[in-house]
């Protein structure tokens, strides 16, 4: 077995591999940039040298600096993660000639999968079932207007290089082809270095259903069943679970086989995906293979007990797979939800910045459920705007599909992130879906639900009881502290008050105590509503992020951040404001007038950080709906932003190449 390796990649991934190694006794070698001098897995990492500037084209991405590295270390093989160079046959070639292994497939796979045009022709040969499309090369916007009108409307435009869900578009007309096809070809150039794209047929209702292989240099090759993939947001994974609750058995028999077959017509040997589009009849269709570790490979090793990276890590040493695809079981049910820096509210655009805060779940089984957390940054960590914007990787597992749900949203309600905006609230909200909860999915499903972007949702009336149940009880804490600190001029006298009223949103809603223990840990009677009182008990403490407890032997766990006169409550997807006063407070708060925010609606904002590629109006230049005004790039995703109406460009404060911070403002309208 190998004495040290080095993990040719950065953040979560390269933290998961370093676990592994370690397990297996192995040393280990991390590289970075600038922008990662001080981040997790240079930490973690036994030794860690130091590659090139933040870009990732003059680092990470730069095949002879991992080799110098490895000669510099000792290292005797690489392990590639994903993205950056893990599919890349030159530089697996390149660490070969210099007697390195590499911890991945070898080049002809690579080759032959690693190109969604060619994997394509492979797969068609091998009869493995393909979407139908023009596998070719598009020439110009003519020529792609021209192949889609022949394959029919939809069609997906692709990078041939792609994936992330950089360089896809869906076209529904020739006007969106042309567009469509312009976009994939700058973005595919921008993130890997090669503009070609190619077309196929955009089936309607997709599922996206991936099959997990692994195979050795020995001709043994199985499948670890498979990870339903079709929670996505512009054509990226957001929520992704293991089993699909979509196949039945002779499904998923059927597109392992296949996957298999794949594997072994181009001498696979390690872990790869073989990636399908599903339809509404359970047809299936080749997508493409991933010839590296997939982002989602934990949930498969929840629902297996199989360590992928370990046995990717045995294949590339030569041993034979120690199992049969008899010895694989599927377990329970696992659900990932990928926690990013982008904001909900804002159309879940890039956000950068440091974590203030950084509080994952605790890790481990409870009970019959067990949390994982694969992650790459530490609270202080900065999120850069020259990478990915994954921040973890937040894993449940538990015996049932609905019990795991529960234990992610959960796990979710309890992650603390301050500092940047992030997703977790879309993704508290997700998992109260009632059409997630059945698992009627598809691809389309963020678009669908959520047509209009995703706004916080109006808590129902039970909820607004729990939500002035943690605010009354937060409440009672905050004063006893008060009442009990030495040395107050005028320390608290009387009983306690019984009757509050708590607002939220434009409502009030009333609330008694009944009685109880009014200390750390609280346990006190409320009655909510009017209702009959319920018991109330938690450990909270000031200062806590996170309150847990029980209200009326409902268990809740909430993130709550003081503000003023009030506090900022975070549950399930709901984020409230809940203020407790006294009922004669409460009367003159209904007299306070409402704070209107500033009309911005002549204004075009910059959404996101992100660096101007192209403005495409001109100072005095009518506009129509609809019509693009700027492109802004933020993190290797290039964004249109168009006009909402008809207007006039009467200042435009930016130009080609300019860096933007939110809200910065691009241009002004008549």
């Amino acid at each position: 077995m190998f004495s040290k390796i080095l993990i040719a990649n950065r953040g979560e991934i390269a933290c998961r591999v370093i676990k592994t190694a370690r397990k297996m006794g192995i040393a280990t070698v991390a590289v970075y940039s600038d922008a990662d001098r001080k981040a997790l897995h240079v930490e973690m990492a036994d030794e860690a040298v130091h590659i090139g500037p933040a870009p990732a084209a003059e680092s990470y991405l730069v095949a002879e600096r991992i080799i110098e590295a490895c000669k510099a270390t000792g290292a005797e093989a690489v392990h590639p993660g994903y993205g950056f160079l893990s599919e890349r046959a030159s530089f697996c070639e390149a660490l070969e000639k210099e007697g390195i292994v590499f911890i991945g497939p070898k080049p002809k796979a690579i080759r032959a999968m690693g190109d969604k045009i060619e994997s394509k022709k492979f797969a068609a040969a091998a009869k493995v079932s393909t979407v139908p499309g023009y596998l070719g090369v598009i020439e110009d916007a003519d020529h792609a207007e021209k192949i889609s009108g022949e394959i029919g409307y939809p069609v997906m435009i692709k990078a041939s290089a792609g994936g992330g869900g950089k360089g896809m578009r869906i076209a529904w007309s020739k006007a969106e082809v042309r567009e469509g096809f312009e976009r994939a070809k700058s973005e595919a150039k921008s993130s890997f270095g090669d503009d070609r794209v190619f077309i196929e047929k955009f089936v309607v209702e997709p599922r996206h259903i991936e099959i997990q292989v692994l195979a050795d240099a020995h001709g043994n090759a199985l499948y670890l069943g498979e990870r339903e993939c079709s929670i996505q947001r512009r054509n990226q994974k957001v929520v992704e679970e293991a089993p699909s609750p979509f196949l039945d058995a002779k499904t998923r028999a059927a597109m392992g086989e296949q996957a298999v077959a794949l594997a072994k017509a181009v001498d696979y040997q390690s872990a790869g995906t073989v990636e399908f589009i599903v339809d509404k009849d359970r047809n299936f269709y080749f997508l493409e293979m991933n010839t590296r570790l997939q982002v989602e490979h934990p949930v498969t090793e929840l629902v297996t007990g199989v360590d992928i990276v370990e046995l990717m890590i045995r294949v590339a040493d030569g041993e034979k797979l120690a199992l049969e695809q008899g010895d694989i079981k599927l377990n329970g049910w696992a659900v990932e939800s990928r926690i990013y820096a982008e904001d909900p509210y804002r159309n879940f655009l890039p956000s950068i910045g440091r974590l203030t805060h950084y509080r994952p779940p605790a890790e481990g089984r409870e009970g019959d459920r067990i949390v994982r957390n694969d992650t790459g940054v530490t609270e202080g960590s900065e999120i850069s705007m020259f990478y990915d914007p994954m921040i973890a990787k937040l894993c449940t597992w538990a015996p049932s599909r609905l019990e795991a749900i529960d234990a992610m949203s959960e796990a979710l309600d309890s992650f603390v992130v301050n500092g940047i905006e992030h997703n977790i609230p879309f993704l508290s909200a997700l998992m109260q879906h009632p059409r997630w909860r059945e698992g009627r999915l598809s691809t389309g499903f963020i678009a669908e639900e959520y047509p209009d972007g995703f706004h916080p949702r109006e808590p129902e009336e039970d909820e607004k009881g729990i939500l002035a149940a943690i605010a009354v009880a937060i409440e009672l804490i905050r004063r006893d502290r008060l009442d009990r600190l030495p040395g107050r001029l005028a320390p608290h006298s009387g009983r306690v008050k019984s009757d509050w009223s708590v607002r939220i949103g434009n409502d009030y809603v009333p609330v008694n105590v009944a009685g109880g223990h009014i200390a750390v840990p609280l346990e006190i009677e409320l009655a909510i509503g009017g209702a009959q009182p319920v018991t109330v008990a938690s450990d909270w403490r000031p200062g806590d992020i996170v309150w847990h407890g029980g209200v009326g032997g409902r268990k809740v766990t909430a993130q709550v951040q003081s503000i003023l006169n009030g506090i900022r409550i975070a549950w399930r997807g709901l984020s409230v404001t809940a203020r407790a006063m006294l009922p004669k407070t409460a009367e003159l708060d209904q007299l306070m007038p409402v704070k209107v925010p500033p009309d911005t609606s002549r204004l075009l904002l910059c959404p996101m950080p992100g660096l101007v590629v192209s403005v495409t109006v001109k100072e005095g230049q009518e506009i129509k709906a609809g019509e693009t005004l700027a492109i802004v790039e933020a993190m290797k995703m290039e964004n249109v932003l168009r006009a909402e109406r008809d207007l006039t460009v009467t200042k435009i404060n930016v130009k080609q190449g300019d860096s933007l911070a939110v809200d910065a403002v691009i241009m002004e309208f008549a």
